[in-house]
């Protein structure tokens, strides 16, 4: 089966720099996706301090990232990446399911 998530390397050396700053307990970072943003839904991404039971678990690269159930069906087949510039850094999600997705970039609609 495919990961439902595949990381670049970027994605996956940023996350080890968090994760080499997060709280002891610690065990990975969560992706999931909430409603809301100006087209619909929006990235969530936080610590994950336990793993939920129907979460999907992906080791790559050496990190451990956890995407919560209910965000699977949205997240099929996408690759998180890590983009840094002078202005700004932030995790970004290429996503082949969005069918819009807002001018600021914080929100997409499947």
């Amino acid at each position: 089966m495919n990961q439902i998530i595949k990381l670049s390397e970027n994605a996956a050396l940023r996350i080890r720099e968090i994760m080499s700053n997060a709280e002891k307990d610690s065990l990975g970072v969560r992706v999931s996706v909430k409603t809301g943003g100006c087209a619909g839904m929006s990235y969530v991404l936080e610590y994950s301090k336990k793993i939920n039971p129907n979460d999907e678990i992906i080791e790559d690269k050496g990190v451990k990232v956890f995407v919560d159930s209910a965000a699977i069906m949205y997240l099929l087949g996408t690759e998180m990446d890590y983009k840094k510039d002078e202005l700004s850094s932030s995790f970004v999600f290429n996503n082949p399911n969005e069918t819009e997705r807002c001018g600021c970039g914080e929100s997409f609609k499947i």
